[in-house]
């Protein structure tokens, strides 16, 4: 036998080795095979809206591919999505931005990473608050950095109070990461709502704002959407905004996210892009354009759309004995307990001992995919996407109360 011939064992790297696929796209696998081996599964896993891309966008993105468009872009950007994106800060949230404090990227995800990547050493600190979505936490530890949970609870509507925020901070922090409206809860922050949490971080210096606003026109009830950096000017400085097209026009698989910020982070994080993804996709931008600058009477119908879907979600899980389920502000996610179904048992005699076991026998025995809220750094809950439409939803909640009645 030569050197050759001796087997060989993989080695990942120490940055990933703790890390991962996520758990909601794991779930959404093992749907997807029930699926195709014939169950009537229906998948509220996802966090993906349900409509289709606006005609106007489409066609945007169709004639970017007859003028031939399909070339390597500015690095971060063309400077015409740029402008797309700075009027879009002035028109709807009151903050400007010129063409080298902005940067677009493969997603408001990659956005996220780069900043962490551009800004993160060993041992820094990134502050979350608990639940938050699955990625922010693994993106945090690729990076080097530490990521620090801070509870929001349910008596606080999933918001981060002000005390909590000024113990967690601590000379290593760098970042404080704020999702408004939040994924996985819906939770949304007013004016007032956000102030005590800006009045905190301007009496910390060393610490930066990341506002992920990515479900940003899907608020409901009224509620009027805030961004920090154009309610505090004294913090636009030291604030990354980060929004995308993904969500509120339909357009995940086009894969184009922008963040504004001060010019030298975002020069840092065209350092980073430039030597993972580069530009994004030409023709995606194209899209992008549309998108921001169109008309945007699609956005007031899907909104109303999702509104409805929540109230007709928060009512039948609030019906279910042993569930109870906050109305949330914005996104299109509920944010439910089910603490009052821990220690019971199915037929078969499984013990429901946490929302991982209750959202396994919801997706083996009743055919139902949602995710533990364990996922998302708290438990005992699951969240439901409501991203789907209104017959799916009610025959889901249907198989839910069934699932619960069932338990003894």
């Amino acid at each position: 036998m030569t050197v050759h011939d001796l087997p060989s064992t993989f080695r990942p790297a120490q940055r990933i080795g703790a890390i991962g696929v996520s758990e909601i796209l794991k779930i959404g696998a093992v749907a997807q095979r029930l699926k195709r081996e014939g169950r009537p599964v229906i998948v509220l896993g996802a966090g993906e809206p349900d409509f289709d891309t606006p005609d106007h966008v489409k066609e945007a993105a169709e004639r970017a591919i007859r003028a031939g468009q399909t070339k390597y872009t500015i690095l971060d950007g063309t400077m015409e999505l740029k402008a797309a994106i700075a009027d879009k800060f002035r028109r709807e949230n009151g903050v400007d931005y010129a063409s080298d404090e902005i940067t677009a990227g493969a997603g408001a995800k990659q956005v996220i990473h780069n900043a962490f990547m551009a800004t993160l050493s060993a041992g820094d600190e990134v502050i979350l608050t608990a639940p938050y979505w699955t990625s922010y936490a693994d993106m945090v530890k690729i990076a080097d950095g530490t990521p620090v949970d801070v509870p929001c609870r349910a008596e606080n509507g999933f918001r981060l109070d002000a005390a909590d925020l000024e113990r967690a901070i601590t000379p290593r922090t760098r970042w404080l990461l704020l999702n408004s409206p939040s994924n996985p809860t819906g939770a949304a922050y007013s004016a007032a709502q956000l102030r005590p949490i800006l009045d905190v971080l301007l009496r910390h210096p060393h610490v930066w704002l990341m506002a992920d606003d990515i479900y940003e026109h899907l608020t409901y009830d009224g509620m009027h959407f805030v961004t920090a950096a154009a309610m505090e000017p004294r913090l636009k400085s030291r604030t990354l905004t980060v929004n995308g097209v993904s969500k509120a026009y339909a357009m995940t698989g086009w894969r184009v996210g922008y963040g504004g910020g001060p010019r030298e982070l975002i020069a840092a994080m065209a350092v980073v892009q430039s030597q993972s993804t580069t530009n994004p996709c030409s023709v995606s931008q194209a899209a992008a354009i549309a998108a921001l600058s169109g008309p945007q009477e699609v956005l007031a119908e899907r909104r109303a759309a999702f509104q409805r879907r929540r109230d007709l979600v928060v009512d039948a899980l609030n019906a279910i004995e042993g569930v109870t389920c906050r109305r949330p502000e914005g996104a299109f996610y509920t944010f439910a307990s089910c603490a009052g179904l821990i220690g019971r048992r199915t037929h078969g005699g499984m013990q429901i001992g946490s929302d991982s076991d209750f959202c396994r026998y919801l997706l083996e025995q009743h055919d139902v995919a949602v995710v533990p809220g364990s996922c998302f750094g708290l438990a005992p809950y699951f969240r439901l996407s409501y991203a789907t439409s209104e017959q799916n939803l009610r025959e889901a909640l249907g198989r839910i109360a069934k699932a619960c009645r069932e338990l003894s």
